[in-house]
């Protein structure tokens, strides 16, 4: 019996007027989205994703368009000609986004209850006390603690979590049909990814039937969510169809080249190097005459660079847009990509960092009640008592949700905060506090590559300039000197040497990463922290500065303090690896051995959240309850005994847990037994017929 979709998509090409000419962003696009289903759009930076959702939403920018033979329907009715004041109502009622950003998405002067029921007294025209039950109703189900009184709080009071689940309600409260959701869990932890993921797939595949875009380019999140996906690049589509074929058999060149850019759970830099696509995504105002995809794909041939392959059907019922799909599915030609040995493993040597009972306490500032009372607010305990050693040539990995201290510990580390106790050495040397103190020779010897590339360069400096500073500063080079090692510098991040005079705008974000990178490793330091370098980037650029790191540590052999919540990506690069939750280490171990039981319990969470890129296996995810709590109110006992899934008792919240050791040398700090720990943590991976 044949249904009308919800959401119906043909030839959908977008355009805009950038000085006088008209560049075409998406060519020919087309998708249908059934009642239920949830379709995802995957590629790179600039293929065009965000400005398709754009398109559907008929939201774009003053310079852009629709081309005439772009249809959009909405349950079999045309919206394409709908004017601005008709699409308000559907924006209002029948479509909705959930945008990437939920703190900038939200009015951070107006209660997150207010803003909700605003749209139900404006599109719904419900009174205030009929809107306000609705809300409370709408953020039970989006699994929010105690919905009353997150609705009279305002948005800098929220969890990022919490603050996605405000959004997703937002989106959900007018019943809307067709829901676009921009990289909705980009910035999350992977248990708040979790939770949301769960939450998304219930409310859509449940009684409210909508049909749902998902864009992101997390091919994890696409394989465990989505029912069917398209592959975009340069604004054509590549591939699409069942989520479950394409990523069995992924025929088209660049689908081949996303998925071996992934590191898999248990992947090590040792093994092999992670396969990168070479090269940059076409500039759109000089698209090739062939296929957009050409100059990167390994098996192009003349007629590619000359002709555009047509978007054709193959006998599974997906699409491909390729000239050589036939020779590739017959299995004549190859894509196996050609294995790039990794790194050699170091042996152990003598520890060059070693921090020892660091400790980082933030004072709060007494209320009225504190002075009338004549008291002292307790302070927030954001590092707590950590100890730490890393090896010369090896990398520790520092994982856990936000709000564990990881970051704080960092800039502890690198003296941007000083700290509150304890003591920090380099080759058995006591570094003193803060960087105003340290001598220019420990500045060059410990160095730090910052999340965001765009906020750590300065936008009025060139790349030379940027990467010359440290080198005469730190290092006492000349002029000319400098300006000779910063091109060496930009060939070993491989960048051109012309990339000396571009300035930080006209980078893309992989490429200022390179530059960050390479500015870290200007003084030639011992010791680099990397927190969360590749937590924004496309699949592509992170395996790619994923292997300059590893290429760089062994040439240079630097100490790496990795951080991230990504533990496919920390297991990749790292050596060891420690947990952190509230302040503390949970748990310490090998890299290759920390996916096998026994666990901490904070650690199985995080393992059992990982979204595993293939559709074929499904991982039972520990959902933690509530939040991380307040670093100004640790728990007693055990700090995770308030969240924890296997908590045994009464000593769990009353007595500090003891460390057991393993026998591979790791160590876990819980109450619980080995033995019971190991029963309890059987593989929850599970593989689907």
């Amino acid at each position: 019996m044949m249904t009308t979709p919800i959401l119906n998509v043909e030839h959908l090409s977008i355009s805009y007027s950038v000085d006088g000419q008209w560049i075409p962003a998406v060519r020919d696009f087309s998708v249908q989205v059934d009642a239920g289903q949830i379709h995802g759009i995957v590629g790179e930076s600039g293929s065009g994703k965000s400005t398709v959702a754009q398109g559907i939403l008929r939201y774009l920018s003053a310079n852009g368009r629709i081309e005439p033979q772009s249809k959009i329907e909405l349950l079999g009715e045309d919206i394409t000609q709908y004017s601005r004041t008709r699409m308000r109502r559907l924006w209002g009622t029948r479509v909705k986004m959930v945008p990437q950003n939920p703190a900038a998405a939200l009015n951070p002067s107006m209660r997150v209850g207010a803003q909700v029921a605003e749209v139900l007294r404006f599109n719904q025209k419900l009174n205030k006390t009929d809107a306000e039950a609705k809300v409370i109703e709408m953020f039970r189900k989006v699994q929010l603690v105690d919905p009353e009184s997150v609705a009279g709080r305002y948005p800098h009071e929220l969890s990022g979590g919490m603050q996605q689940r405000i959004v997703i309600a937002l989106a959900l409260i007018t019943d809307p049909e067709v829901l676009i959701l921009d990289e909705p869990t980009t910035g999350l932890d992977v248990t708040t990814e979790a939770v949301i993921l769960d939450l998304i797939k219930t409310l859509i595949s449940g009684d409210r039937a909508a049909a749902a875009l998902y864009i992101t380019h997390n091919l994890g999140v696409v394989a465990q969510v989505c029912d069917s996906l398209t592959i975009l690049y340069g604004g054509d589509v590549m591939a699409d169809g069942d989520v479950k074929t394409v990523f069995d058999s992924p025929v088209h060149p660049y689908t081949n080249g996303l998925l071996n850019s992934i590191p898999r759970v248990g992947q090590t830099k040792y093994q092999n190097a992670l396969q990168t696509i070479n090269g940059h995504p076409p500039s759109l105002k000089q698209l090739p005459s062939g296929c957009v995809f050409c100059e990167r794909c390994s098996v192009a041939i003349d007629k590619c660079e000359t002709d555009k392959p047509p978007l054709e059907s193959l006998p599974d019922g997906r699409s491909m847009r390729c000239h050589r799909w036939q020779e590739i599915v017959s299995g004549e030609l190859d894509l196996t990509p050609d294995v790039q040995r990794g790194t050699e493993r170091p042996p152990d040597r003598e520890n060059l960092v070693r921090v020892n009972g660091i400790a980082k306490h933030f004072p709060v500032p007494r209320s009225v009640q504190d002075w009338i009372q004549r008291t002292t607010p307790p302070p927030v305990r954001a590092v707590d008592g950590v100890n730490l050693s890393i090896q010369k040539g090896r990398t520790l990995g520092l994982v856990g949700e936000s709000g564990s201290g990881k970051t704080t510990l960092s800039r502890v580390i690198i003296g941007l905060q000083d700290r509150t106790d304890g003591t920090l050495e380099l080759l058995g040397m006591e570094i003193r506090n803060n960087v105003r103190q340290r001598s220019k020779d420990v500045l060059a010897k410990i160095q730090m590559v910052f999340q965001n590339p765009q906020e750590s360069l300065n936008p009025y400096l060139t790349v030379g300039q940027a990467l010359r500073r440290p080198l005469m500063k730190l290092n006492g080079l000349g002029r000319d000197e400098a300006d000779q090692r910063v091109r060496q510098l930009l060939e070993d991040v491989n960048l051109r040497a012309e990339y000396f005079d571009r300035y930080p705008g006209e980078l893309s974000g992989g490429e200022k990463q390179r530059v960050v990178i390479a500015r870290a490793f200007a003084s030639d330091p011992d010791f680099v922290i990397a927190d969360e370098p590749v937590s924004a980037l496309d699949v592509s650029v992170q395996s790619a500065v994923l292997n300059l790191l590893a290429r760089l540590q062994a040439e240079n052999e630097a100490a790496y303090l990795f951080i991230s919540h990504d533990f496919a990506v920390v297991g990749y690069l790292a050596d060891f690896i420690a947990v952190m939750y509230l302040g503390q280490i949970m748990e310490v171990g090998y890299a290759e051995d920390m996916f096998q039981p026994p666990h901490h319990p904070y650690t199985e969470a995080l393992i059992s959240a990982i979204p595993v890129p293939d559709p074929n296996h499904r991982t039972e995810a520990i959902h933690l309850q509530g939040d991380v709590p307040s670093a100004r109110a640790v728990p007693s006992g055990c700090r995770f005994h308030t969240r924890c899934p296997h908590k045994i008792g009464d000593i769990c919240e009353q007595e500090t847990p003891p460390w057991q050791t393993l026998e591979n040398g790791g160590a876990i700090r819980c109450h619980i037994s080995l033995e019971d720990l190991t029963a309890l943590q059987q593989n929850p991976v599970t593989e689907e017929g």
